[in-house]
């Protein structure tokens, strides 16, 4: 049943939670596009286009935007009730800090449940559509913009200059356009002035040339057979073909086996098949390294008497040296097609544990943001109680800290893991292992009003100090005049 006290609560931080949520959204979002700006201007992408892209991307940042949002709005939201001595009320009427956070401790865990879903079901599909379409624009030219003076080669085949151009780009004059002539001299198109447009359906653009003259070799190139062609025009109208800047739709099957466009119940069985090829890596060793080690078959009982090193010298001092140059120059050949066979072997395992250790990261990926909601909020309900201050000055100050504090360990968590220093785990987890103390710690100097963050407190304990020095500098000169 919910109370006076928890209606209060939640009216407290629903407000706070959706301006942080929006901000912290706004701000991760825009942090990607600053990533990949350099790719994404000047591609003429349309309206619908542009929106479809932010959505997909802002979709990605709702699970790492929840846990900061939660953070910032808990240490608004108790340290304006701190402020305002609406915590010093509640507590003086007996109610403990655990059961005033108890509901927002719900939300946290309600919230943790959406991240996790939105994670495990949904970022799959927007990871597939944005890296498809993040490949499309990233691979589609750049809008068509001819400067006036200079040579414009994007369309395939041609090369315009056009000398003058209207603030419209309609109008232009001083017009060359050299038109590619397979095995012969490119064809030339001269005009003083014309037009250039669009057509309706933005796959051709059209000029209508006037005034000037076209160049042409045809006929065989094939022993100087060719017929040089000059032609005057009044209007000449020439459409170049502009398919090529439209932006193409790749399919997804080619990004559909990525490790982050799968969900948990997709990534356990893709593991458990990846750890399952060591038995063919072994057998395959065995298979290709075996001409070379035949020999071995062969050992008997007194084989290990003797070392490799004393055997090789005891059999090649019966060989005559011409004989001994050979069977060095087949064993040193033996030796390194064996060790380029390890060589590819070793490359192959290598991107089989890398594979592996991907795919376990974005299952470990699943839970962990959704344990941070928790666990930041373990931190933001106590430190604003403690701090008791509203507003976004103080609680913006914590919230930068112990976000970026938890972003720089998870990034650092996730690179040690991939590069196999720790576990994936330990790397995943390792913001957790960390972070989940700090909660404690500040949950249970905030359950006893402890004054952490109070500069009267560390005032007195700084005056203390220094009054014991100086009683303790005292008796030393006492000491030293009694002497």
């Amino acid at each position: 049943m919910i109370k006076k006290l928890d209606k209060l609560i939640l009216r407290s931080f629903v407000g706070p939670f959706i301006a942080t949520f929006l901000i912290s959204t706004f701000v991760l979002v825009m942090q990607y596009f600053w990533l990949w700006i350099d790719d994404l201007v000047g591609k003429g992408l349309d309206f619908i286009t542009i929106m479809e892209f932010i959505g997909l991307v802002t979709a990605i940042t709702v699970p790492l935007a929840l846990p900061l949002s939660l953070l910032l709005s808990s240490i608004m939201t108790f340290g304006k009730l701190g402020e305002s001595f609406e915590l010093v009320a509640i507590k003086s009427a007996g109610i403990s800090l655990e059961r005033f956070m108890r509901p927002l401790l719900l939300v946290a865990f309600f919230l943790g449940g959406v991240a996790f879903l939105f994670a495990n079901n949904i970022i799959p599909v927007v990871n597939l559509k944005r890296e498809r379409m993040l490949y499309d624009i990233i691979t589609s030219k750049p809008a068509l913009n001819i400067k006036v003076g200079s040579f414009y080669d994007k369309i395939e085949g041609f090369v315009i200059r056009v000398g003058e151009k209207d603030k419209e780009s309609k109008n232009i004059g001083d017009v060359v356009i050299f038109e590619k002539n397979y095995g012969l001299q490119d064809n030339l198109l001269t005009a003083k002035s014309g037009t250039m447009e669009m057509t309706p359906d933005k796959l051709s653009m059209k000029f209508t040339l006037r005034d000037g003259y076209h160049y042409e070799e045809s006929g065989s190139n094939v022993g100087n057979n060719t017929q040089f062609i000059r032609m005057h025009f009044k209007t000449y109208r020439k459409l170049l073909d502009m398919s090529s800047f439209k932006l193409k739709q790749t399919g997804e099957e080619g990004f559909k086996y990525s490790p982050q466009m799968l969900t948990f119940r997709q990534l356990i069985p893709a593991i458990d098949s990846l750890e399952h090829q060591d038995v063919f890596f072994q057998k395959r060793a065995e298979n290709q390294l075996r001409p070379y080690i035949g020999f071995v078959q062969y050992q008997d009982s007194s084989w290990h008497k003797y070392s490799s090193k004393t055997s090789a010298t005891t059999y090649l001092s019966t060989m005559s040296d011409s004989i001994k140059r050979v069977a060095y120059a087949q064993a040193l050949g033996q030796i390194n097609r064996a060790n380029s066979d390890l060589d590819f072997i070793s490359q192959d395992y290598q991107s089989l544990q890398n594979s592996i250790r991907s795919h376990l990261i974005e299952a470990h990926r699943k839970f962990t943001l959704s344990v941070a909601c928790i666990i930041l909020f373990m931190i933001g309900a106590p430190l604003g109680s403690i701090i008791r201050k509203g507003g976004l000055g103080s609680p913006l100050v914590f919230s930068i800290i112990f976000f970026v504090l938890f972003y720089l360990l998870n990034t650092i968590g996730e690179r040690l893991a991939r590069q196999g220093v720790l576990s994936c785990f330990e790397g995943m987890w390792l913001s957790t292992f960390v972070l989940l103390p700090i909660g404690l710690f500040l949950t249970y100097k905030a359950m006893r009003d402890s004054q952490l963050f109070n500069n009267e407190a560390y005032f007195r304990v700084f005056r203390r100090i220094k009054l014991f020095f100086k009683k303790k500098r005292a008796a030393m000169e006492i000491e030293q005049q009694t002497d």
